[in-house]
């Protein structure tokens, strides 16, 4: 199955190069992604999240409903679920998933050669601490936690099809832009 699947530290831009995606190609649908944690101001159920709470998350889990799933160092949970695949193969789209490093190697065996993985390299460390910060979501502690996942992620990159050195928006558009044209469309 096709898919394009942008992976990367937190910090990294996956979302928002995610977003400047979707206004261009039609073609690609985004996969909402469940989780527990709460929503952020501007957030919608159904669009940018799926948000269960701690048992129907559970409960999902029981009826093997999440195609990948894991805890993240924030505590909180996420997920892809099965039935949201489903929904992509129903418009005839290609899905983009904008995961962490390890549920973008479980999509990847999954779905196949014909899933494209992205990682997307910032263009330092201290540029991914500025981009956290400038955030102003997480607490320091939580910050340093994400750096030094971040530091694990980036040893894996090897492992992923496409290494994208994301340094400004408008440059990581257009390389990407490439990938989607050669090996998606």
């Amino acid at each position: 199955m096709k898919a394009l699947l942008l992976t990367g530290p937190s910090g990294s831009g996956k979302t928002t190069l995610a977003h400047t995606l979707l206004q261009r190609y039609p073609e690609l649908t985004f996969s909402i992604s469940a989780t527990t944690r709460p929503p952020r101001p501007g957030e919608t159920h159904g669009k940018d999240y799926y948000f269960l709470a701690e048992a129907e998350f559970d409960r999902f889990l029981a009826q093997n409903a999440f195609l990948e799933w894991e805890r993240l160092f924030s505590g909180h949970r996420y997920g892809t679920l099965r039935q949201e695949l489903e929904r992509i193969r129903d418009l005839n789209q290609v899905p983009l998933f904008v995961k962490d490093v390890k549920g973008t190697l479980a999509l990847k065996n999954l779905l196949g050669p014909g899933a494209i993985t992205v990682f997307l390299l910032p263009p330092s460390l201290e540029t991914l601490r500025e981009r956290l910060i400038q955030r102003g979501e997480n607490a320091p502690a939580d910050i340093e936690e994400r750096l030094l996942g971040a530091k694990e992620e980036i040893r894996r990159i090897a492992e992923f099809d496409f290494v994208l050195y994301n340094d400004e928006l408008p440059k990581a558009a257009a390389r990407i832009e490439r990938i989607i044209q050669r090996y998606l469309l």
